[in-house]
């Protein structure tokens, strides 16, 4: 966008067309360059228009908002279908989880956006297919591929949302900088909107308990199940009308959290080693240590895409660089423990599927290093290392591909 932001500098309504397209990236990349721009009437004037202190909430257009409520009531619906026919909830769920926001927000995002209809069509080709692929897979007891695709079909969706929301544009690295760092606003905006419904759950259920009424269940099983549906919903238009309300929060805990985690994890290590447990020889402890390395790569990642035009102080690089380093030894552990076991025990569709993650994780994680390092060493600028990580996206997509849609059939259904 930044190139565009110069191209139709004085160009009052393609400017108005790109800051309606991303309002938050816009605002992020004009003032990045406003030095350069500073003395041209429009520019001055957008200045203005951006940075002007506004304490009110935007509730966007009418049509914007009529389009929510209708993306909440489709997804509060999707999620009481077992209800509705009478069907088995547990697997519902695990199958179809996914379908409750990630088709909704896509259409939001696709409508946001002026996607055209063979874009709008993939998307709901994808959501279909995809629907009709995992539900019809054979219920098996026990089934490791059938969990594998069920988790990976999350990713595989969330990739679908990522189109929506950059446009379908597939070497636009500045836009899925942008996604990651809205799908970060969005965990903060929809943890802030779950615990006020908790609070006023709890509040709406004791006012009524003291007048007599036991409207715990009635309440859970319709007003509980479509609130939790809405605030994704509900977070992500938040996010896009009003891009000022976590757009000083999220930096901040990316900051915090940095160097909290990268001391839990040295620590970790430390005590792993006089622990009686290993990845090597325990199950669980492996996927927790798996899990670990998940949660630390998205702190790295946020972190990196928060700031990735900013500047960024000496401290804050060292930070990321030492904690990528720290990850790599992390994710070496993981990796040596799952091909321990393959040697010992032989390939399964669980220990496939993890030892291939792991693999695309360290591919990553050395790039993302090797980038800082360069960043530390005055080579490069800071926004290289989100240019690795947004161009690295798509690899994760296709492995999420392959484990969802391939696996069930390679390794029969097992």
């Amino acid at each position: 966008m930044r190139d565009e932001i110069l191209k139709y500098k004085d160009d009052p309504k393609q400017l108005e067309k790109l800051f309606r397209t991303n309002k938050t990236l816009f605002k992020k990349e004009f003032n990045a360059q406003y030095d350069e721009l500073k003395g041209n009437t429009l520019a001055d004037f957008w200045n203005e228009r951006l940075n002007h202190e506004n304490d009110e909430i935007s509730w966007g257009s009418g049509k914007e908002l009529l389009f929510v409520l209708v993306a909440c009531l489709v997804a509060g619906i999707i999620a009481k279908l077992p209800a509705l026919f009478n069907l088995q909830e547990e697997d519902f769920y695990r199958r179809n989880v996914g379908f409750i926001i990630f088709p909704v927000l896509s259409a939001y995002f696709a409508w946001k956006n002026n996607l055209s209809l063979g874009k709008s069509l993939f998307i709901a080709v994808a959501f279909l297919a995809s629907s009709v692929f995992i539900n019809f897979l054979p219920n098996e007891n026990k089934s490791d591929t059938l969990i594998l695709s069920c988790i990976h079909l999350l990713l595989f969706l969330w990739s679908v949302l990522g189109f929506a929301f950059v446009g379908g544009s597939r070497n636009d690295n500045e836009k899925r900088l942008g996604f990651l760092k809205f799908n970060g606003d969005l965990v903060v905006m929809t943890a802030l909107i779950l615990i006020a419904g908790g609070i006023m759950t709890g509040i709406t259920i004791g006012l009524f308990s003291l007048i007599g009424f036991n409207i715990e269940k009635v309440y859970f099983e319709y007003v509980g199940i479509f609130g939790l549906a809405s605030a994704p919903i509900v977070g992500t238009y938040l996010t896009q009308t009003n891009p000022q309300l976590v757009g000083r929060v999220s930096p901040v805990i990316a900051k915090i959290f940095s160097p909290l985690v990268l001391v839990m994890l040295v620590i970790y290590l430390v005590a792993m080693i006089y622990s009686q447990k290993d990845p090597y020889n325990d199950r669980e402890f492996l996927l927790v240590f798996n899990a670990l390395l998940l949660g630390v790569m998205a702190i790295i990642f946020f972190s990196i895409a928060e700031g990735s035009k900013t500047t960024k102080s000496q401290t804050e690089t060292w930070i990321l660089f030492f904690l990528s380093i720290v990850t790599i030894v992390v994710n070496g552990i993981a990796l040596s423990a799952i091909l321990f076991r393959i040697t010992d025990g032989g390939i399964t569709p669980n220990r496939a599927a993890v030892l291939g993650g792991n693999v695309l994780i360290l591919i990553n994680l050395l790039l993302v290093t090797g980038q800082l390092y360069r960043v530390l060493s005055k080579k490069a600028p800071i926004d290289g290392v989100g240019k690795v990580i947004a161009s690295y996206l798509p690899v994760y997509i296709v492995w999420a591909v392959i484990v969802t849609f391939i696996f069930p059939l390679i390794f029969g259904f097992k």
